[in-house]
C-alpha cells in the first residue's frame, strides 16, 4: 500500500534533515529510493539535497511537479522531495497518484511562508498524509520552540530562497511578520563576550 508522509515545520527545524534520515533507512531496508529537489533551490548543492547541517543525498532537480513522474526511474519504492513549497499545488496529485501507485511518498517543506500564512501546497499535503510530522526549531530571541521562520531582511515577494542571510526560527511570541534586525544568538554574545 502506498502512502504519503509529510514532514512540516519552519527554517532551520531539521526537517531535511529528517527527510535524508528516513530515505537512509529506506536504502537499508534495500527499497529503490529516488530524490527530487526544486530547481529553485540551490542554497548548498545544485544537484543534491543538503540539510543545514551538511548531511546530503544525490537528487533529480525538476522546475515542476508535473516533471516527478516523467522522470521517475523504473521500479522505484521510495519517492522523497524536499522543499516541496516550491513546487506549487501540482505537488498535491503527483503525490497523490504515487501513493496511489503503491509507493511511499515522503515530503519535506515550509508549512508557513515568512508572514505566518499557510505555504501551499502544505495544507493539501497535510490532509492527503498517512503520517505527519511536525519540526519545530528554537527561537532566537529567548530560546522556546519555534515554529515560524522570520525573515530578516527587507523585500518583497513570497519566495526568497535564503539561509541565516534571510531568515531566522522565532517563536510564535517573538515573530513579527514585518522584517527585523536579525538577533544575536545567545552563544554568539556569549563568544563575543569572552573574546573580548
Amino acid at each position: 500500500m502506498g502512502t504519503i508522509e509529510v514532514i512540516c515545520g519552519p527554517m532551520f527545524s531539521g526537517k531535511t534533515e529528517e527527510l535524508i534520515r528516513r530515505l537512509r533507512r529506506a536504502v537499508i531496508a534495500r527499497r529503490k529510493v529516488q530524490v527530487f529537489k526544486p530547481r529553485i533551490d540551490t542554497r548548498y548543492d545544485d544537484n543534491a539535497v543538503v540539510s543545514h547541517s551538511q548531511q546530503r543525498m544525490h537528487s533529480t532537480v525538476v522546475d515542476s511537479a508535473a516533471e516527478i513522474p516523467q522522470r521517475l526511474l523504473q521500479d522505484v519504492e521510495v519517492v522523497g522531495i524536499d522543499e516541496v513549497q516550491f513546487l506549487g499545488i501540482g505537488a498535491v496529485q503527483v503525490c497523490r497518484d504515487l501513493a496511489n501507485r503503491g509507493l511511499r511518498v515522503v515530503v519535506a517543506g515550509l508549512d508557513q511562508d515568512y508572514r505566518g500564512e499557510a505555504f501551499d501546497p502544505m495544507p493539501a499535503l497535510l490532509a492527503e498524509a498517512e503520517y505527519i510530522t511536525k519540526e519545530l526549531a528554537i527561537c532566537v530571541v529567548c530560546g522556546q520552540p519555534a515554529g515560524r521562520s522570520q525573515r530578516t531582511i527587507a523585500t518583497q515577494g513570497r519566495v526568497l530562497v535564503g539561509a541565516l542571510d534571510a531568515y531566522e526560527p522565532r517563536c510564535r511570541k517573538c515573530f513579527s511578520p514585518e522584517p527585523r534586525e536579525p538577533t544575536t544568538p545567545p552563544e554568539q554574545e556569549l563568544f563575543s563576550f569572552v573574546k573580548a
